[in-house]
C-alpha cells in the first residue's frame, strides 16, 4: 500500500469515527471514538510527512469515497452495533466495545498482560452445534415439504423417492456452496484486516498502543493503568497483534473459520435432516410410506424445536410444539397442493 493510500485510509477512518461520535449516545463510547478520530488524524500526519519526504503532494485533499459515504449513511440510519462487519472492513477500530459484555458495568477488567484476551477464549463455543441444529432443521422441513407435495400428487413411490433424493442433493449442495462463499469472503476480510493491523504495528507502535489504551479506558480501566497494560503488551509483537485484532477489530485470529470445513459441515447437517422424511420411501411406497414419513418427520420436528429451546430459554414443550406446528403445517399445505395439482393434471 502506497503512502497516499495509507494516508487516505487513516483520513477515511477519522471521517467514520466522526460519524460514529455523532450517532453514539453512550458517553464513554462517544469519548472513545473522539479519541480514535484524533489518533487517526495524527497517524495521517505521519503519512503526510512520509509523502513530503518522498516528494509526493505535500498537502493532499481528502475526499471520502462513495463507499465511505454510503457506510456513513447506513451508520446514521442503523447505528454502529448493526454495522460492525461493514465498519471492520472500513478500518474502523474499537468495535469490540459492542461485543458481548461491551463496556457495561460489571464487565471483568484485565489487570495484567496475561489476562488480556483470555476472556475471548471460548467465545462462540456452541456455535457449531447451533449451526448443525439449524442445518438439520432446514433439510428436514424443506425436503419433507417437497416429498409430501410429490406424495400428494402421485402414488408412484419411485417418483417420490427420486424427487426426495434430488431435493436432498440440491439443497445440500446449495447450502454447502453458499456457506463456502460466505466463509471464504469473511476469512479474506479478516486476514486483510489483521494484515493492516500488522503493518500499522510496525509503522507506529506507540499510536497503536494509545488506541488500545483508549479502548480499555472506555471499558472502565483508569487511563494510567490502561496505558501501562498497552505499553507492556507492545513488548511482545505477536501477542500485541493478537490482542489488537481482538480488541480493535473484535476478531479472534485463532478462529477465522475454514471455508471447506464450514461447507462440508453445512452439507452434512442439511443432508441428515433431509434424509429423515426420505428413508421411508427407500424401503416402502404408497400410503404406508407417507404415514411413516409424516410420523418420523413430526417426531424429528418436535425434537429439533426442543433442542432449539436451549438457545432461546423458552419451554422445551413450547419449542417442540411450535416447530411441529410450523413444519407440519408446511407439509400439510404442500401435500394438499400436490394432491390438487395431481388431480388437475390427471
Amino acid at each position: 500500500m502506497s503512502e497516499f493510500e495509507s494516508w487516505h485510509e487513516e483520513m477515511q477512518s477519522a471521517y467514520l469515527y466522526r460519524v460514529m461520535c455523532d450517532v453514539e449516545t453512550e458517553p464513554r463510547r462517544q469519548q472513545l471514538f473522539q479519541e480514535l478520530e484524533k489518533a487517526a488524524r495524527e497517524q495521517a500526519l505521519i503519512w503526510e510527512e512520509k509523502m513530503a519526504a518522498a516528494g509526493v503532494e505535500e498537502n493532499p485533499r481528502f475526499k471520502a469515497s462513495p463507499r465511505a459515504r454510503l457506510v456513513a449513511w447506513l451508520l446514521r440510519r442503523f447505528g454502529p452495533r448493526a454495522m460492525r462487519p461493514i465498519l471492520a472492513a472500513m478500518k474502523v477500530r474499537g468495535l469490540s466495545v459492542y461485543s458481548t459484555g461491551g463496556i457495561e458495568i460489571g464487565h471483568p477488567k484485565p489487570t495484567s498482560v496475561e489476562e488480556i484476551g483470555h476472556r475471548h477464549v471460548g467465545i462462540g463455543s456452541g456455535g457449531n452445534f447451533r449451526a448443525a441444529v439449524f442445518g438439520v432443521n432446514d433439510g428436514l422441513v424443506s425436503n419433507a415439504a417437497l416429498i409430501m407435495g410429490m406424495a400428494g400428487a402421485t402414488q408412484d413411490g419411485s417418483v417420490v423417492l427420486l424427487a426426495g433424493v434430488a431435493g436432498l442433493l440440491a439443497g445440500a449442495f446449495s447450502m454447502a456452496a453458499g456457506e463456502y462463499v460466505s466463509m471464504r469472503s469473511q476469512r479474506e476480510l479478516f486476514e486483510y484486516q489483521i494484515g493492516l493491523e500488522r503493518e500499522e504495528l510496525l509503522e507506529y507502535p506507540d499510536e497503536e498502543a494509545e488506541e488500545l489504551a483508549l479502548i480499555y479506558n472506555a471499558r472502565g480501566i483508569p487511563m494510567e493503568q490502561a496505558r501501562k497494560l498497552a505499553h507492556d503488551l507492545m513488548q511482545e509483537p505477536e501477542h500485541a497483534l493478537d490482542t489488537l485484532a481482538r480488541e480493535e477489530l473484535g476478531l479472534n485470529p485463532d478462529d477465522l473459520g475454514s471455508p471447506w470445513g464450514a461447507s462440508l459441515f453445512s452439507f452434512a447437517s442439511f443432508a441428515v435432516g433431509a434424509a429423515v422424511p426420505l428413508l421411508p420411501f427407500v424401503y416402502g411406497s404408497g400410503a404406508s410410506a407417507v404415514r411413516t414419513a409424516a410420523g418420523t418427520t413430526a417426531i424429528a420436528l418436535f425434537g429439533i424445536g426442543a433442542v432449539l429451546s436451549l438457545f432461546t430459554g423458552r419451554s422445551t414443550i413450547h419449542g417442540g410444539l411450535r416447530m411441529l406446528l410450523i413444519g407440519g403445517g408446511a407439509g400439510i399445505v404442500t401435500y394438499v397442493m400436490g394432491y390438487l395439482l395431481g388431480i388437475s393434471l390427471a
